[in-house]
């Protein structure tokens, strides 16, 4: 939990610098980009004012950028002049790069195909057309990607590291108080056992000495509310081990599909005396690793649940299918939905749904237990709830 909480401040940082980075890197190039762009075309103006100082019928030849002009009279013939840098001779190539221009409705633009930007001034006997190289523009643009995505990620990797040694300082009270409260409730659990052992054995020794009366209805409060918080204290302390992962054993090969058919026979008779008929639907030898005796309890709890929630009459159903490297293991039962502002809840501590719903009290620990155990198990757990069913699905990794 705690390691979770640490790696989500590491990913909101790592979020918001993303953010700012890009868009830093993203001002400056779109800066780069329209200087450049903005230098291509005041020397694409120069050319055709023929502003640049040297030879006009050779525009661009001295110039830092160069250009070469073509001009388009009204009888269709065209005149090209301009720096040696260019290859003028190749009619055709020319003639291909003046239609081009002349199709286009902007003024100004990119001929992408040819690395040339062109800009274009219809005047009364001609039409005159600019053209420079744009290969550099767009190499520099590249470079500065290139130079932004490593600066970038360099920037990001030291992030990452300082986000987490900061995380691990920032959480380091959250621990603490994580292991205190852990330990608190583990000790507290302990010490109740014993006093509530000794209370329920009195208690039934009482009853079996004494005739029944009126201090025997007393007795059987004692006994009834001893059982009841004696259980409650067992829940802790197993809830307890779980989340801190001392009641973890070294996890084992289990053969899934046969604790489910174990465990469904067990709740079959359960299912019965409420009235219900339970279902199953079990994929064979499904290998997971785990503890039989925890695997035992998620599933216990959950067809327990289903047996409390669903109407008399109705059926439960427990399936077990193979989904690619998981088993899924799945609980469903008729009943009336939970609602969503509620689901967000089952796995809560203490927390249980409108009681009008079940036909017996719990503590709210059952879920949360279930949830520990399978997330210890690298797995997930699950509820989904509609009007046809109340679906509790477990996923966990098959043993490779």
């Amino acid at each position: 939990m705690i390691q979770k909480l640490r790696w989500k401040i590491v990913a909101i940082n790592l979020l918001f610098v993303t953010a700012v980075l890009l868009a830093i890197f993203g001002g400056v190039y779109m800066t780069s980009r329209a200087s450049l762009v903005q230098r291509s075309e005041q020397e694409l103006h120069k050319a055709l004012r023929g502003d640049l100082n040297y030879d006009p019928m050779r525009p661009g030849q001295e110039s830092a950028q160069p250009c070469f002009i073509a001009d388009i009279y009204r009888d269709g013939t065209a005149r090209v002049s301009g720096s040696s840098y260019y290859r003028l001779d190749d009619e055709a190539l020319i003639m291909e790069l003046i239609r081009d221009c002349m199709e286009r409705e902007e003024s100004a633009g990119l001929l992408e195909e040819y690395s040339l930007r062109y800009l274009r001034s219809d005047g009364p006997l001609y039409t005159r057309i600019a053209f420079t190289d744009s290969t550099v523009e767009q190499d520099t643009l590249r470079a500065l990607v290139r130079s932004s995505l490593l600066i970038g990620a360099a920037a990001l990797l030291v992030l990452t590291f300082c986000s987490y040694l900061l995380a691990g300082l920032a959480t380091r009270p959250v621990e603490k108080a994580w292991r205190e409260q852990q330990q608190f409730l583990s000790d507290a659990s302990h010490e109740l056992k014993t006093p509530l052992t000794v209370i329920l054995s009195s208690a039934e020794l009482l009853a079996e000495q004494q005739p029944a009366g009126e201090n025997g209805r007393y007795l059987e409060n004692i006994r009834e509310e001893s059982g009841r918080m004696k259980r409650l204290v067992d829940s802790m302390l197993t809830l307890a081990r779980t989340e801190s992962g001392q009641g973890m054993a070294e996890p084992v090969p289990v053969n899934l599909s046969e604790l489910a058919m174990d465990t469904a026979l067990t709740f079959e008779a359960v299912a019965y005396e409420a009235g219900q008929k339970l279902v199953c639907h079990v994929a064979p030898d499904l290998q997971v690793l785990g503890q039989p005796d925890q695997l035992r309890q998620v599933m216990s709890v959950l067809l327990d649940n289903a047996i409390k929630y669903a109407p008399a009459g109705e059926e439960i159903t427990l399936s077990l299918q193979r989904t690619e490297r998981n088993a899924l293991l799945q609980v469903s039962n008729p009943g009336r939905p939970i609602p969503p502002e509620q689901l967000e809840h089952l796995f809560d501590r203490f927390y249980r749904a409108d009681e009008s719903r079940s036909r017996q009290e719990g503590f709210g620990l059952g879920l949360p237990i279930a949830r520990s155990i399978v997330q210890a198990l690298h797995g997930t757990i699950r509820c989904q709830s509609d009007q046809q069913a109340t679906r509790f699905q477990v996923m966990l990794p098959l043993q490779r």
